[in-house]
């Protein structure tokens, strides 16, 4: 087949773009006046209902980013004042000093947003709410008024969430995981008061809003699917997003139980997790519960959470190293293997969580064992990942750096779990910041990495203009730089055992780790300069959406996905006419002397001959 040929293929694919109007399943338009609140308040159009978790996740992002700063003060500045500290705060940081009960709740509420807020329904919230039906061809969401539901049950566990923090006793200070008998007592602290209340129901109501949404996303790929859109030419990102769905559909309500509970606990009389308490030489009446218990159901949601996280940006990763590299992803069935073995075995590991809990060592060889199996499908990806890139001709754009630098991260941080998956080294590191070290870079750099390389890429199609490259560039280098200058010194404090939640080391118990403070000074430091950077990336975001580049080009990335076959403006239906069919899967990129062929483009009969896909679709 000539080039000629298929240049003109490709080019009519991209000239598709009419008049922007809402359409049925037949393509018929209709046309309909919206009111402001029907269109963006409560608008049921998957990409307005994206733009709201994202938006949503970055309010919350800036606020548990900004409880870190703050903590990070305490850490690394113990005996100095901050008199805007007690502006800010009150009485908890009286004298320009954070009390204990405050650092408390801040490293709580640090670890609860970021992880269930943000990188949980900001994440998938957004990507899989804009990208599903989009990529997939459809036009909308299997059921739009369930998904506008499944959002603002996020808004209304949000708003819960944050009132915590305005109450007279303040918010939970339980940590994210929330372990009885602390949480269960409300003698035990000020944060186990009221606060704890409101985040067990915050979280309660934040788990019907994911479970919405998760049906939402597995019915839309499952039965909606354009024509020619086989199971095996959806690309990565989609496979990605549905895992991460169903991994949230099984996990979850595990996590809801639990919680539900802890309430019964510590409202109704009862003894799930409570046994032989005494609180000022009295015994409580409480008798037969375990808080052991307790772990294994949060635990049970908790592993596979780490991959509700990191899966829509292994995803996305692989999506944008193919677009950006100019090149075929590597292995694509065996990408989709090792999606389906990550989830499956994150079902397996939760107790290796619990090594310390005086787990029966048999016991514990088990999720040893499993614990160390599932590098194997993580290190499938990384093998794909680097060999899609090899050779290739890579554009260095600042979605490209983004998912170079999840890799880079996800290797380095991923080496370290098996460290702690060995049973015999974590009673050592277990709760110390070699801890932190680990699970912040895998699970939160990562992922905010893949979050950040997906935003500038799909940014041009969310609103229509580019986001600003230069203070992309600059977003990326600091952010990468200061993640490894912030948590690789993290884990020599750990090898030493320095315990992690520490409100400061001053004792004489703990005069051995006083060698550590100028590091904890320097890492304090560089938190607070990468904090800043994500200010201005906000900044960037933001204006970008109201005064960017306009967008000239429907497809700018020259990409092969069927979102870019829609207009520069998408309105709700997506498509002004037919929704596009498929014939091919998402990565001819670099074929027979084309630069990209999209899957919209029909195979031709000379092309027939060497037409390769992952597994042959009929035509």
């Amino acid at each position: 087949m000539s080039s000629e040929v298929h240049s003109g293929q490709v080019l009519g694919a991209q000239q598709a773009t009419a008049v922007v109007a809402v359409h049925d399943g037949d393509g018929h338009a209709h046309h309909h006046h919206q009111s402001f609140i029907t269109k963006y308040i409560f608008s049921q159009d998957h990409k307005i209902i994206s733009r709201q978790f994202l938006i949503t996740g970055m309010i919350w992002a800036m606020i548990g980013g900004f409880f870190s700063v703050i903590f990070r003060l305490q850490l690394g500045f113990p005996d100095k004042s901050f008199p805007f500290l007690e502006t800010i705060f009150g009485h908890w940081a009286a004298g320009g000093h954070i009390s204990p009960e405050l650092y408390y709740q801040l490293v709580t509420m640090h670890g609860t947003i970021m992880i269930f807020f943000v990188l949980t329904a900001g994440l998938s919230g957004t990507f899989s709410n804009f990208l599903i039906p989009l990529q997939l061809g459809a036009r909308d969401m299997a059921s739009p008024f369930l998904n506008m539901l499944s959002y603002w049950f996020f808004f209304i566990a949000s708003v819960i969430m944050i009132s915590s923090l305005f109450i007279q006793t303040g918010p939970s200070e339980a940590g994210w995981t929330a372990y009885p008998p602390l949480s269960a007592l409300r003698e035990a602290s000020e944060g186990s008061k009221t606060g704890m209340d409101l985040w067990l129901i915050s979280m309660a109501v934040f788990v019907v809003s994911q479970l919405l949404a998760g049906l939402n996303y597995i019915s839309t790929i499952l039965n909606m699917r354009t024509k020619g859109m086989s199971m095996t030419r959806m690309p990565l990102t989609i496979w990605a997003l549905f895992f991460t769905a169903v991994l949230g559909v099984l996990s979850f309500p595990v996590l809801l139980s639990g919680f539900i509970l802890l309430l019964f606990d510590r409202n109704l009389g009862t003894s799930f997790y409570l046994s032989d308490i005494y609180i000022a030489g009295h015994a409580l009446p409480n008798q037969g519960g375990s808080p052991i218990l307790y772990e294994h159901l949060f635990w049970f949601l908790g592993h596979p959470e780490v991959y509700i996280v990191m899966l829509p940006g292994m995803g996305i990763t692989s999506d944008m190293l193919a677009t950006h590299s100019r090149k075929p992803i590597f292995g694509y069935l065996a990408m989709v293997g090792s999606l389906f073995a990550i989830a499956s075995l994150s079902f397996l590991v939760w107790a290796h969580h619990m090594f310390v809990s005086g787990m029966n060592p048999f016991l514990g060889a088990f999720f040893v064992l499993f614990t160390l199996l599932i590098a194997v499908p993580s290190s499938v990806k990384v093998f794909n990942w680097i060999a899609t890139i090899w050779k290739g001709n890579i554009q260095y754009t600042v979605p490209a750096l983004f998912s170079i630098g999840f890799v880079s991260i996800f290797i380095s941080g991923g080496l370290t779990g098996i460290w702690l998956g060995n049973s015999a080294l974590d009673l050592h590191l277990h709760d110390t910041y070699f801890v932190i070290a680990h699970f912040h870079l895998v699970m939160g750099i990562a992922a905010f990495f893949g979050m950040f390389a997906g935003l500038y890429h799909w940014f041009p199609k969310m609103f229509g203009r580019y986001m600003n490259n230069t203070l992309g560039y600059i977003h990326f280098w600091v952010t990468f730089i200061g993640a490894y200058l912030m948590f690789w010194p993290m884990h020599y404090e750990g090898l030493a055992g320095m315990p992690r939640r520490y409100y400061e080391y001053s004792a004489d118990a703990l005069a051995i780790y006083h060698r550590f403070q100028g590091l904890n000074e320097f890492i304090s430091v560089v938190a607070i300069l990468v904090f800043a950077v994500q200010l201005m990336f906000v900044f960037n975001f933001f204006y970008s959406i109201f005064k960017g580049r306009p967008v000239k080009d429907p497809n700018p990335w020259k990409a092969n996905t069927l979102e870019w076959t829609t207009p520069i403006h998408v309105g709700h239906g997506n498509w002004p006419g037919e929704i596009p069919e498929v014939h091919r899967w998402p990565y001819d990129y670099s074929k027979n002397g084309i630069d990209f062929i999209p899957q919209t483009v029909p195979v031709s009969p000379a092309e027939e001959e060497t037409f390769v896909e992952p597994v042959k679709t009929p035509q």
